[in-house]
């Protein structure tokens, strides 16, 4: 009777044993396995308006899910249909249902690199950022060309432009439209330290006009190590009270920047953009200029020319003069390029 009760015992223990050994595999099979398997890191991006079923559409899609039982049960028990987080979450091959569900229900999300552009315009700006960011563009503009948002920000419609430095940040994917703005100040106030301070200072010009006279450079010259020159002859012109006659602030006023030829009758377009018309720097950017074209006027190079003209090679390169007649010369040679190329506008 002693060893039917030895054996029993022994047997019972065995079937824990088993049944234990069934659970812990089951346990390790649906959470610990692996079960992710994308070609490369990939990303879940969870929006505002998306539900646990839309989200588990999404994480099977993206992570080419092996078994996805484990993960709706972690859900399930999480209770994460009532706390979904927005953002955007990796997912690495090889990895298991506990590390990603783990992942998407605290909400630790994996920062992108947002792309700020030398943009054109402000509502051009507001769709690279929409395109890049949960935020809606319309979002972004609205804010942008909002007075009281603007004076907030310590700018006005026209110097709005001058607020964004190009570069790449690093950024939540749901980051909110004020918060991206704070981070626009934030990395202004960082480029504008006190080395690029004194030196805007020992021009007489405040960051909005350095801004300013670097967007017409920028609209001037896509060659970079002509940037500091034309930047230098455009602060000659200011210093003597010369009208600075830049052909992209006439584009600017038209709005018609595909123009290559400015005509007579352009220059009398009636605008605080028109410099042909009016002395002294326009109310604010053409464009958002770029850190190279920021730091051509910073570092501006000393000469004497009061004058250029595009070469007639159209390399995107211009001959530069001191004196009228020399830039007469120049201009006439232009001139002639386009009539035989027939450019007329």
């Amino acid at each position: 009777m002693k060893k039917r009760t030895i054996h029993i015992l022994i047997g019972i223990f065995i079937a824990l044993v088993l049944v234990a050994c069934v659970i812990g595999g089951a346990f390790y099979y649906f959470f610990m396995a692996p079960q992710f398997y994308p070609q490369q890191t990939a990303y879940v991006y969870i929006d505002r308006d998306d539900t646990a079923d839309s989200v588990y559409v999404k994480v099977q899609e993206v992570g080419n899910v092996k078994d996805f039982h484990g993960f709706k049960w972690m859900s399930e028990y999480r209770h994460y249909p009532e706390s979904i987080s927005t953002g955007r979450y990796e997912i690495r091959n090889g990895e298991s249902v506990y590390h990603v569900f783990s992942r998407i229900w605290r909400g630790y999300q994996t920062p992108l690199n947002v792309t700020i552009n030398s943009a054109r315009t402000m509502r051009r700006l507001a769709g690279q950022v929409g395109r890049q960011l949960m935020i809606d563009s319309v979002e972004i503009a609205t804010l942008m060309y909002d007075s009281t948002f603007q004076a907030k920000m310590g700018y006005t419609k026209e110097t709005m432009p001058a607020l964004f430095i190009p570069d790449t940040y690093e950024m939540y994917w749901d980051i909110s439209v004020d918060e991206f703005f704070e981070r626009m100040q934030t990395e202004h106030k960082r480029f504008w330290n006190s080395s690029r301070q004194a030196k805007a200072k020992e021009m007489g010009l405040t960051e909005n006009e350095v801004s300013t006279l670097a967007s017409i450079v920028e609209e001037e010259t896509n060659n970079n190590p002509e940037k500091p020159s034309v930047a230098g002859l455009y602060y000659n012109r200011l210093r003597i009270g010369m009208p600075l006659q830049a052909d992209p602030t006439i584009k600017f006023a038209l709005q018609e920047f595909g123009i290559r030829r400015i005509l007579n009758s352009d220059l009398n377009v009636e605008s605080p953009y028109n410099t042909y018309l009016h002395r002294g720097l326009p109310p604010g950017p053409i464009r958002i200029p770029s850190v190279i074209g920021l730091d051509a006027v910073l570092n501006y190079a000393h000469h004497n020319y009061l004058y250029m003209c595009a070469k007639e090679d159209f390399s995107g390169t211009h001959n530069f003069a001191a004196t009228y007649r020399e830039h007469l010369n120049n201009a006439q040679r232009y001139w002639a390029a386009l009539n035989r190329r027939r450019i007329s506008r």
